[in-house]
């Protein structure tokens, strides 16, 4: 187990800012993706938050990832768009991409954006609350590099391609934040910093045996599908409509570039408060947790919880405590 340390949410926000300014971003820009970074870790998703930032800086400095580079509106087909990333910022791409469907909900009830040529996007949920935050449901996906086997092979053919679902609530929203495979690529790099193991098999060893061992599922590259072979042909039909959407490059495309990039991305909107209106809304959606949450726990599980729930915990608790941060890591990034 690797030391750790609470800092603050503005102290993490600002050294993370002072880092993106030596590698070409603009202030304003610089600051809103230190925001997501940060968001991202307070939220307990580290993964796709602090852990992945040295990877992100080196990125930009190599030149795989753009920052003078803004996205372009290429097709318009009502309350359907599509964008061109120009392989930017996958943040924001992404968070200009899911505004824009937002726009294009008020007027149509719903609003879809395709976007292509674009970068990784961190945490998927942090598009899902932008359209919650407006009152929307949001619904976002992205394909991948290729990430997994299908199932009944050993070969990677297809991404673990993530994906939103975010309903807006008072009282925090309902938010599915989940990749294709058991556990994401980021989820099994923490567990491996921190010498955990799995709660359950994520994946084959080099041997072809289901292991609990992060380790061991790296070192193959083979991430079990959930659901087996249903999270195979979900993760399959999410890069087509992706591809097809944004009329962009599939993950077999994506797959052939020595990095990850260059992927195609879905934001919808559904702007159901106006629909619905604000009280229906609410209504509807605590009748249905509260159903939930009555469930009878099963003897050794941990008491029933809707998505994004847990999220919310931990963004209470470390905005108020500090957010635990690898010290390890941390001296990375003071040095960077």
């Amino acid at each position: 187990m690797r030391d750790m340390k609470r800092i603050p949410f503005d102290e993490i926000c600002q050294e993370l800012t002072r880092v993106l300014l030596t590698v070409g971003f603009e202030d304003s820009t610089a600051k809103r993706c230190a925001k997501v970074f940060t968001e991202n870790t307070c939220d307990g998703v580290a993964s796709h938050g602090l852990n992945r930032f040295p990877a992100f800086v080196t990125d930009i400095r190599t030149g795989l990832v753009r920052t003078r580079v803004e996205p372009e509106l290429v097709n318009s087909f009502g309350a359907l768009e599509q964008w061109e990333g120009k392989r930017g910022v996958g943040i924001l791409n992404a968070e200009k991409a899911m505004k824009r469907a937002i726009e294009l909900s008020r007027g149509h009830g719903i609003g879809c954006v395709g976007l292509r040529n674009t970068n990784h996007w961190m945490r998927a949920g942090t598009y899902g609350l932008l359209a919650a935050e407006a009152g929307c449901i949001g619904i976002c996906w992205t394909n991948t590099i290729a990430l997994m086997p299908p199932w009944g092979s050993a070969e990677r053919k297809i991404g673990n391609n993530p994906m939103a679902v975010c309903i807006p609530r008072s009282e925090g929203p309902v938010l599915l934040d989940m990749a294709m495979s058991q556990f994401s690529m980021g989820k099994l790099e923490v567990l491996s910093r921190r010498g955990e193991g799995l709660p359950l098999a994520g994946g084959y060893d080099e041997n072809g045996e289901l292991t609990t061992n992060p380790n061991a599922i790296l070192k193959s590259g083979r991430a079990l599908p959930i659901g087996y072979w249903k999270g195979s042909g979900l993760a399959l039909v999410l890069d087509l409509i992706a591809t097809f959407i944004a009329a962009g490059d599939s993950t077999r495309e994506i797959s052939q570039r020595d990095k990850e990039t260059g992927v195609s991305q879905v934001f919808m909107a559904i702007d159901i408060v106006s629909q619905m209106g604000t009280t229906n809304v609410e209504e509807k959606v605590n009748a249905v947790i509260q159903d939930l949450l009555d469930a009878p726990t099963l003897k050794g599980f941990p008491k029933v919880r809707y998505p994004g729930q847990g999220m919310l915990t931990s963004r209470r608790e470390n905005l108020e405590k500090g957010i635990p941060v690898d010290l390890q890591l941390w001296r990375m990034i003071q040095q960077m």
